[in-house]
């Protein structure tokens, strides 16, 4: 700044000081907006090519492991191919019985066999330039022969035993290996609950027996506490893997793992060490207990829980929720110092990063995750509690730049079931949620000589090349990686922050039942996740840690990490810790917009809460939300009141007319742009005119299909914001960027009249890649011609097709349009995530201009620019078609696991494979040449 003052007052010494002053605020402006264009400018030369480490990864599952150098080499190049930038190797069960005749050999889990194929990878790996990050084990959870019964995964057994007045002994229930007896109690029942009073512990125990007191009179019931193992085995399990999960709560348990494991893993990497280690979601079922626990709890809590056991399988009075609070604070507590933590810290000492998806039982909480480098997600859910907003916020909060999520686990059921369409719905709810690194569910390995389609996971997506519609991988690849290049830029914008009641997750924990997030959606709902998006906010996640951890309260604003968030939410929260409830009453007392739903916050979380904390808790809640001057607002129905509590108080980010509840949107900013990523999640076409909150910028189309930009027309620019016209198709998405300067349109306008479209749906030579050759008169299914019926691959449609003088000319542009997809009913939402439309192509097209290829087609809308490839008079068209492999499995017979299930067990059970059907293959049209004006393409 000196430097430019000094240069103005050397050329211009009859300028007045207010011109002298003004001009180098001018100029700095000046420059600012040059820096902007080139960020812009910048930004969209990576958005038509963005980089690698934006591209979407896979679950590579090796069956067995049953796999060979060449066949790993092979996929390799096909994942590079299709453009796909990494994998997670996954070993898991055998879908094959070893066969000298076919060369089939499983390798058992940790062999030599099985580190040298996975050295030979990593190094393969490293030369095609591919992320590797490998899975900390053999299916999920961490576990396995390693893993001693003593060492096992945990839980609170309970044996109840009803005696009536006058017994005197009660046997004493089978204590096995890794089991302890902890405690035994005498209760009277009613119901559900405990008679307080009556609870008492019995300590007499002599000979296999428990001695009651003499002259008991009446009912009553004996409670056995046991320290016992949930005898849970590792799921899915490579050969060589199988065992008891281990002790999430036990520090010498992982500790036993990573040894003998994870050492032995990673002499597979010699110097070279993936890019992150790998562990599965948290599916520890009835995982409650650990050896240590009454010890911790003491430590932790400053009281013994032994007495209070009974609370939790039943209810022992107004003590219990706080009991449970403290039960399940403690468990959480343990999983995140003994195991979460002691993983990462590994990782890091073998130079290499931890990815976790880090929800489920144990309990983990949103703030678990400030301990692994890489948190995950999953789940498409994004009106509701899902795990992966659950994960974005987290990274948010903690300024993590990328967050990945377990993506088409459940995609369309059967396997080779799930189109290319299906595949984009799915991906766009899940960047909704903040999730900027797809990681596919996934990608089968196959053997040598397997019948076609390979083998498949019994749960999943298929992304590799055994897929008919793997000719459109490499375009569909490229726009998830658009989009994660996008959803990487900034910072998220949010303006809401709802708040996670953990206390009142912990207080609801029984014996069995101790999963945080569920406890939690049970609690929060299903409706204000929903009002709060459909009234035009984006919205993160935060829990008591977290803000303990970074949040501050700056300009009537609460900032956690580098968000801002202007309004809190606390859904139907009962409990609150007091340093809680005191910061958001400084936040709303500052200028914040504080809502309570449903009830007001009031009670303590914990049983060793002070008298005094309980009072101010309630007086700090009174002072908040009671009279007509209170600071913050009460709302009793989320549905009908929520929406218009929030656009009262804060402008939304994007507002629609009409209304257009199934549109989602992320916003994120870069300082000189703003970028909204927008998705129609409906399977019907939207009209709407969206009013974006900015100001002074001009809005661009960027089109993540095709890397191209245009300049956005402004219908209306007010200090509200400006508002577009948004036309979107069924399942489409757009990007609307905001900046400084803006493009010009790449074509001139044309003035002229339109031509009429060209109708080209008869008259197509089809040949198949079977042999088959068909002449198309009128458009259908493969599966009405007996002959490809069953047919899976691709068929060749052509045709010659003459352009008449008038429909190539300057402002004009040609699409070649495969029609429109009809919505389909019957959703449901608890269905398998899929796109809810019949289309006119089925299922991906590769289009071919004077044998110059145009593009590709596999998702709304169903036509391509074709302007520049065509000339007048003929032209030939060549279009392949690839459709789904479920049609040539539904034509014959399904593998047959009798023997490997009596060989190895049922390790896998496939899913929704009765009664397979052909599904319609093929164009349906109508197919037509038709001529848009420029502008309206910019619509």
């Amino acid at each position: 700044m000196r430097i430019g003052i000094a240069f103005l007052c050397l050329w211009v010494p009859r300028l007045g000081l207010t011109s002298l002053l003004l001009m180098p605020f001018s100029y700095v402006a000046h420059a600012q907006e040059d820096a902007s264009r080139a960020d812009v400018a910048n930004l969209r030369k990576q958005f038509r090519n963005p980089p690698d480490d934006c591209r979407i990864m896979m679950r590579w599952w090796w069956f067995g492991s049953a796999v060979t150098k060449p066949e790993l080499e092979r996929e390799m190049r096909l994942m590079k191919e299709g453009g796909i930038g990494g994998f997670e190797v996954q070993p898991v069960y055998p879908v094959a019985l070893d066969d000298a005749a076919t060369g089939i050999r499983n390798l058992p889990f940790l062999s030599d066999e099985f580190i040298d194929a996975l050295r030979f990878t990593s190094e393969k790996a490293r030369v095609l330039g591919l992320r590797m990050d490998l899975t900390l084990g053999s299916g999920w959870p961490y576990g396995g022969p390693q893993v001693s019964v003593s060492l096992a995964a945990g839980k609170l057994r309970c044996v109840r035993v009803k005696v009536t007045g006058g017994s005197q002994r009660v046997p004493t229930p089978d204590v096995g290996a890794g089991e302890r007896l902890l405690a035994v109690f005498m209760v009277r029942s009613e119901g559900r609950s405990i008679v307080p009073e009556t609870q008492r512990e019995i300590t007499d125990i002599r000979d296999g027996a428990v001695r009651l007191p003499a002259g008991l009179v009446g009912d009553r019931e004996i409670f056995f506490f046991i320290s016992s193992r949930t005898g849970q085995m590792v799921k899915r399990p490579a050969i060589g893997a199988e065992g008891f999960v281990l002790d999430h709560y036990d520090r010498a348990s992982i500790d036993n793992y990573l040894k003998k494991v994870g050492g032995r893993l990673m002499q597979a990497f010699d110097s070279h060490p993936p890019h992150a280690i790998f562990c599965d979601s948290l599916e520890v079922y009835d995982s409650d207990w650990t050896g240590g626990l009454l010890e911790e709890f003491r430590n932790r809590r400053g009281y013994d829980l032994k007495p209070y056991l009974p609370a939790l399988v039943a209810d022992i009075g107004p003590q219990t929720a706080a009991i449970r609070h403290d039960w399940g604070k403690t468990l959480t507590e343990l999983l995140n110092e003994y195991f979460i933590a002691p993983v990462r810290d590994w990782a890091r000492q073998n130079h290499t990063l931890f990815r976790l998806q880090g929800y489920g039982t144990p309990p983990a909480t949103l703030s678990s995750n400030v301990y692994p480098d890489l948190p995950e997600g999953e789940g498409a859910q994004w009106k509701s509690l899902c795990a992966s907003r659950w994960a974005s916020s987290a990274n948010h909060i903690y300024g993590r730049p990328v967050t990945s999520s377990e993506t088409w686990t459940w995609l369309h059921s059967p396997s080779f079931r799930a189109t290319p369409l299906d595949v984009k719905a799915e991906a766009d709810l899940h960047f909704l949620q903040g999730i900027n690194q797809l990681i596919g569910h996934g990608w089968p390995y196959t053997a040598e000589g397997v019948e076609y389609p390979g083998w498949r996971f019994y749960a999943a997506g298929v992304f590799n090349d055994k897929n008919p519609w793997w000719i459109v991988m490499p375009d569909l690849s490229l726009y998830l990686q658009r989009i994660s290049f996008l959803m990487r830029q900034g910072r998220p914008v949010s303006d809401v922050a709802l708040y996670l009641p953990n206390s009142d997750a912990w207080a609801s924990f029984t014996n069995g039942r101790v999963n945080i997030i569920e406890s939690l959606r049970q609690r929060i709902g299903p409706d204000v996740i929903s009002r709060v998006l459909e009234s035009g906010f984006d919205l993160d996640f935060f829990d008591d840690d977290a803000l303990r951890q970074v949040g501050r309260i700056e300009a009537g604003a609460l900032m956690l990490g580098e968000g801002r968030y202007k309004i809190v939410i606390l859904p139907n929260v009962e409990r609150i810790p007091f340093d809680t409830l005191k910061k958001l009453d400084e936040f709303a007392r500052a200028g914040g917009v504080l809502i309570a739903t449903r009830r007001v916050p009031n009670l303590a979380p914990g049983r060793m809460e002070t008298a005094a904390e309980r009072e101010q808790i309630r007086e700090i809640s009174r002072r908040l939300f009671e009279g007509p001057s209170a600071p913050a607002r009460f709302v009793e129905d989320e549905n009908r009141q929520l929406a218009g509590r929030l656009t009262d108080s804060v402008q939304p980010h994007v507002s629609f007319s009409p209304a257009a509840p199934e549109v989602g949107f992320v916003h994120r900013s870069t300082g000189g742009t703003e970028i909204y990523f927008i998705v129609n999640t409906a399977n019907v076409p939207i009209r709407t005119k969206a009013t974006f909150r900015v100001r002074e910028l001009k809005p661009e189309w960027w089109n993540p299909l095709t890397g191209t930009t245009l300049a956005a027309d402004v219908e209306e620019q007010t200090d509200r914001g400006s508002s577009v016209q948004l036309n979107m198709e069924p399942y489409g998405s757009r990007v609307l960027v905001f900046s400084k300067g803006t493009l010009p349109s790449s074509r001139t306008q044309s003035t002229a009249a339109v031509p009429e479209p060209l109708d080209l749906s008869t008259g197509w030579r089809v040949s198949f890649a079977s042999g088959a050759t068909l002449t198309m008169d009128r458009l259908r299914s493969w599966t009405e011609n007996v002959d490809t019926r069953y047919f899976s691959g691709l068929a060749t449609y052509q045709k010659n097709v003459v352009v008449p003088e008038g429909m190539l000319r300057d402002g004009m542009v040609v699409k070649l349009d495969f029609g429109e997809g009809r919505p389909v009913s019957g959703q449901h939402p608890d269905s398998h995530t899929q796109a809810w439309i019949n289309a006119p192509v089925r299922e991906a097209a590769v289009i071919y201009v004077n044998e110059r290829r145009a593009g590709s087609v596999w998702c709304p809308p169903y036509s391509i620019d074709v302007t520049d490839l065509l000339h007048r008079g003929n032209n030939s068209l060549r279009v392949v078609v690839g459709n789904l492999a479920i049609n040539y499995m539904a034509g014959r017979a399904l593998p047959d696991y009798r023997l490997l299930n009596l060989r190895y067990g049922v390790r896998f059970e496939p899913q929704d494979m009765k009664d397979l059907q052909p599904v319609p293959a093929g164009l349906f049209g109508p197919i037509r040449l038709i001529p848009v004006t420029v502008k309206e393409e910019q619509r």
